[in-house]
This record gives structure tokens, sequence and C-alpha cells, in this order.
């Protein structure tokens, strides 16, 4: 199928290398904390918030964890492909996550309203897959330096949001 190929509309322009940048926050936190995929980012060029729900505020040696990490992710220049699958032979797909991630099932959950039955996966390496349409870099050495600007805890929400910026 051709990359062109309209699965569905699309509002977003998205800064593909911060988008991708997403991608790869969304499995490390997902493997470092055991939570899911954030339903709450903001992704722009010039800096950008992404929210996890954790059971606990990680403390400040994790976070210089989560950016060293994010580096180290960017600097093994992971290719970034793209495969169509149908809705049928996603059902029970699984993705071959690393331990500690808190599901290895590709989830549906989270398409919009009206997404059609053909479904475009982004992979990223081995490291990260998931069901999108926007637009990503070809490799991770293009996204740059991500840069931790700073980190905020909701206690009654058990909501951890993370700004970052990327150099690149």
């Amino acid at each position: 199928m051709s990359e062109e190929l309209l699965l569905n509309e699309h509002n977003k322009d998205e800064f593909p290398p911060a988008h991708t940048a997403e991608h790869l926050l969304n499995q490390l936190m997902g493997r470092m904390f055991g939570c899911e995929r954030s339903a709450n980012a903001h992704i722009e060029r010039k800096k950008s918030k992404i929210s996890f729900l954790l059971d606990q505020k990680p403390d400040r040696k994790a976070e210089r964890d989560i950016e060293r990490q994010m580096n180290e992710l960017i600097a093994e220049d992971l290719p970034v492909t793209y495969e169509f699958v149908t809705r049928a032979e996603l059902e029970g797909m699984v993705f071959d996550a690393e331990e500690g991630s808190p599901d290895s099932r590709i989830s549906l959950d989270r398409l919009p309203d009206g997404a059609g039955e053909t479904i475009r996966l982004v992979r990223i390496g081995d490291y990260d897959v998931c069901p999108c349409i926007g637009k990503h870099v070809r490799s991770t050495a293009q996204i740059g330096r991500f840069e931790m600007l700073g980190t905020n805890w909701d206690e009654a929400k058990r909501s951890f949001r993370i700004r970052f910026k990327l150099i690149v």
C-alpha cells in the first residue's frame, strides 16, 4: 500500500522530530514505570509537554534517567518504518516488548471515531510500535537532543508531566 493512502482525516501538522520523540517517550515511560501511553500530550516545535499516570512521583534520579535514556535511544539511529494492517490482522497482534512494558498488545482504544479498516502502524526499530497517522522522521538520529525542561507532579490525579524541547 502507498504512503499516500488516506486512512482518515488528520487535523494536526506535527513537527516530525517532536512527534517521533513522543513515541519514544511513551514507550520509555511504560518500560520504566509500567504506565500506559499518555492520553494528554501537547507536542510542538519549540517545547512540548506530556503527562503520564503513575503510582508515585519519580525522584530526581529517575528524571535524569529519562533524559539520558531518551538521548541514548535517539543516538541509536533507530529506523522509523510503517506497516499497513487491517483491524482483523491487528486483533491479537503482539509487539515483542521488553520486560517491564505494561502490555505488549497493540491497542486500538485511542483510534479516532471513523478510523477505517486499514491501520498504519509506526515502528521505531524494535523499540516501539503503535497505530499512528502522523508525521515522523526517517530515523531517531534526526530527532536531535532531548532536553527535559522540568516536571510537575499532581498528587491528586497521580499525574506526572514532563516538559521538554529538542535541540535539532
